[in-house]
């Protein structure tokens, strides 16, 4: 029953209207039956959990469960939980000046119950929309009983000159106040076992205990609660009882390919339009971004434990079109677009969201994060150009023909052989760029033999991408120095390695050419 907060303003008012309560979980089951009769998703904007994690909700909410999204960080739990408030009523009645948002036809506390007793019909009623009907409290150790449900309030006994005894000098906690609505503690595990054990009791019993003063208060609340797998074993658990009493418990996961990455990562990055009227980046560089996640996921340095959040991905996004538009804004440009060597920006949004075992630690943050964009690279390499692997492995069987063992990278790779040094400065103006890149023998003729629909811009950007990509194949060798990246022949810069220089360290030495 939709409703405003003009329409109806008294208890009497509300009866003659014919409104009916109900407990908020069968709210939620009506309006989550609407909105799947109407073809409508209520859940909006969570991608990649259409056929897993968004079923499994809505059987829980059509079977009137209490929830638990277990799953690592940055996989939406909360957002999931937020996005519950969209099957609420828009609006609700409550006795005005409720604390706890009191039914007007099944009261609770003794406020509401003094002022119908008091007022009848004539009792106020002011009505709630669904936005504030939401509780959320992130679960740290120093969380106490009085934050969740409530304390004695020793100023309020003196003010009214009651004593402590009286059920009217209790402050509620956030979960009272929360009544008729829904209730979100994130990272359970990490309260204390006697807290866990309060809630229980709300859960279970339907009564509140403060100080040795036992309230029966059966509080209408869809509980919702959210727990990482690590937590059961680094930092607490989740009591039995309390465990027992949520009824579905919901795993969630990572985007499972990398077209729905993308989508995520497109639409949660934060880019202004003056960034984008200025900087463009192709699906290639977006590609790559994306894939530094996955690769990160399945990396030995890595805690798998702690997970990889797709607030990497978006905030590296940022950081790309960020690095490009320094550029273009120190070169004076109007125009520009993400090159390779700008994803050297997004490494900050690497390091400060992986959380790396022993062995990562003894390697480094920065050196981790290198060694992630490179097998970024080389992973998304060969979904563009031949794969250089399969060419060694061709002709080392010794059993294709020539032609079909030929070399695609040979021009380039004797270029920088015959002791040909290739420098690109992070600064660099675009066009400039570009020419260097001309200089290299085979380069753009190897680029437009497999895009020959492409412009110079895009030909710069796969002709830059192939040397990186021949690097990460360790064909060619390249080094970080300073302000720019320098590609030379393999076995020249093993012999003359720079200190300070980051490096491919997963040096084959095949002579393939």
């Amino acid at each position: 029953m939709k409703q405003t907060t003009n329409s109806i303003t008294t208890l009497g008012e509300l009866k003659k209207s014919g409104y009916q309560s109900r407990s908020v979980k069968e709210e939620i089951r009506a309006n989550l039956i609407r909105h799947i009769e109407a073809g409508t998703q209520p859940f909006d904007g969570i991608i990649g959990y259409e056929d897993t994690v968004i079923p499994d909700t809505e059987r829980a909410l059509l079977s009137r469960h209490n929830i638990l999204f277990l799953g690592l960080r940055g996989q939406a739990k909360t957002r999931m939980a937020r996005q519950m408030t969209n099957l609420l009523d828009e609006y609700i009645p409550v006795i005005a000046g409720s604390e706890i948002n009191d039914d007007p036809f099944q009261p609770i506390s003794r406020y509401a119950r003094d002022l119908i007793a008091q007022h009848g019909d004539e009792t106020p009623i002011h009505w709630v929309h669904r936005a504030e009907r939401y509780g959320e409290k992130l679960a740290t150790p120093d969380v106490s009983v009085a934050d969740l449900i409530g304390d004695i309030d020793p100023i309020k006994a003196a003010n009214l000159r009651l004593n402590f005894a009286d059920e009217q000098v209790i402050h509620y906690g956030i979960i009272p106040r929360s009544n008729r609505g829904i209730f979100v503690i994130n990272e359970i595990p990490d309260l204390q076992a006697r807290i866990q054990v309060a809630l229980f009791n709300i859960l279970e019993e339907g009564d509140i205990q403060i100080r040795g003063f036992k309230l029966r208060m059966p509080l209408d609340i869809l509980f919702v609660f959210t727990a990482n797998p690590e937590d059961y074993t680094n930092r607490g658990s989740i009591v039995t009882p309390l465990k027992d009493r949520i009824e579905s418990q919901i795993l969630t996961h990572y985007p499972k390919s990398i077209e729905t990455s993308l989508a995520i990562t497109e639409q949660e990055a934060s880019v202004k339009q003056e960034q984008l009227d200025r900087v463009s980046i192709s699906d290639l560089v977006k590609r790559i971004i994306e894939q530094v996640a996955f690769e990160a996921r399945n990396n030995e340095y890595v805690d798998k434990k702690s997970g990889v959040s797709a607030r990497l991905t978006i905030s590296a996004f940022e950081n790309a079109i960020s690095a490009a538009e320094l550029r273009a804004l120190v070169n004076k440009e109007k125009q520009t677009q993400v090159w390779v060597s700008d994803l050297l920006g997004i490494i900050p949004s690497l390091t400060g969201k992986i959380e790396l075992v022993y062995e990562g630690e003894q390697e480094g943050p920065f050196q981790v994060a290198m060694n992630l964009l490179d097998k970024s690279i080389r992973s998304v390499f060969i979904q563009y150009f031949p794969n250089p692997e399969t060419l060694k492995k061709r002709r080392s069987t010794g059993k294709e023909s020539m032609k079909e063992v030929e070399n695609p990278y040979k021009s380039i790779i004797r270029w920088f052989d015959a002791g040909n040094q290739l420098d690109l400065f992070f600064q660099s103006r675009d066009n400039d760029k570009i020419q260097k890149l001309y200089a290299v023998d085979g380069l753009h003729a190897m680029v437009k033999k497999h895009f020959p629909k492409i412009n110079e811009k895009e030909a710069g950007l796969l002709m830059e991408f192939v040397l990186h990509g021949l690097s990460a194949y360790s064909l060619i060798s390249k080094k970080i120095i300073e302000n720019k990246i320098e590609f030379k022949d393999l076995i020249g810069s093993m012999v003359n390695l720079g200190s300070g220089a980051y490096r491919e360290e997963d040096f084959d030495g095949e002579d393939f050419t």
